[in-house]
């Protein structure tokens, strides 16, 4: 691919590492202009330097997803500096603690709920309305293959990314006449910080993640999730996009 998302402005939330990283860059060199959003500043202005370092143009702007008015002035930011939002990617999310669903702490699900599935459905509050006013846009959710099959040790991150799953679909049916796209990606293992933590816990180990025997890399991810953005997905909403190297169809 080469510019396929010229002209483009492009928010990218959880842009601070890993998929939300990877798909900055892929964001960047397709020639869109990303807008990177964290809770980590430090490491959100390196991936803005990899993004103009690679020859992009790129800002960041911090905001935790889980709050609505931090969301909004995102997204007020993003309409200020480039005059529309055309592409968002909703990435920002959290593994949590594992442990069986007896063991689980409320704060541990409050906390998976409240980033993973609450800041997922503020970001679509504040992003379509927007898209909305200018004619249409595109959103791509992060989802996982936590949403679609169950997993040990998670089910506070599992029924977070079920949810995200749920309500992408229903808002892609609610917005599909109003030239607003809006599909998820559901990656399963994919090596990134959150990986290599959940790695290092014991209930869990380092296991072989795919039936294709490797870990996936963030900019697969991108790779998909600039697909779901561009004109080539025209046709594409509602859609759960798996990522996984085959780990679902076992």
């Amino acid at each position: 691919m080469s510019g396929l998302l010229t002209g483009k402005i492009a928010l990218v939330t959880g842009g601070s590492s890993g998929i939300g990283r990877g798909t900055a860059l892929v964001f960047a060199r397709e020639k869109a202009r990303v807008v990177i959003a964290d809770i980590l500043v430090d490491e959100g202005l390196e991936t803005v330097r990899l993004v103009k370092e690679a020859g992009g143009e790129a800002i960041f702007v911090k905001c935790d997803v889980s709050r609505g008015a931090e969301v909004k002035v995102l997204v007020d930011k993003v309409v200020e500096t480039y005059g529309r939002l055309d592409c968002a990617f909703n990435n920002a999310g959290v593994e949590g603690t594992m442990s069986t669903t007896a063991d689980c702490t409320e704060d541990n699900w409050d906390r998976i709920i409240s980033v993973n599935l609450r800041g997922a459905w503020l970001c679509l509050k504040y992003e379509i309305p927007q898209m909305l006013k200018q004619g249409g846009g595109v959103i791509v959710n992060t989802a996982s293959v936590g949403g679609l099959v169950g997993l040990q040790g998670l089910s506070a991150y599992c029924a977070s990314k079920g949810g995200v799953v749920q309500l992408t679909r229903t808002a892609a049916l609610e917005y599909a006449r109003s030239n607003i796209r809006i599909n998820a990606v559901c990656p399963g293992g994919i090596r990134t910080g959150m990986s290599k933590r959940l790695g290092k816990q014991p209930q869990i180990g380092d296991p072989q993640p795919s039936p294709m025997r490797r870990w996936g890399k963030p900019e697969e991810v991108g790779e998909a999730v600039a697909w779901l953005c561009s004109d080539a997905a025209s046709f594409v909403t509602g859609h759960m996009m798996v990522l996984d190297g085959g780990f679902v169809a076992q």
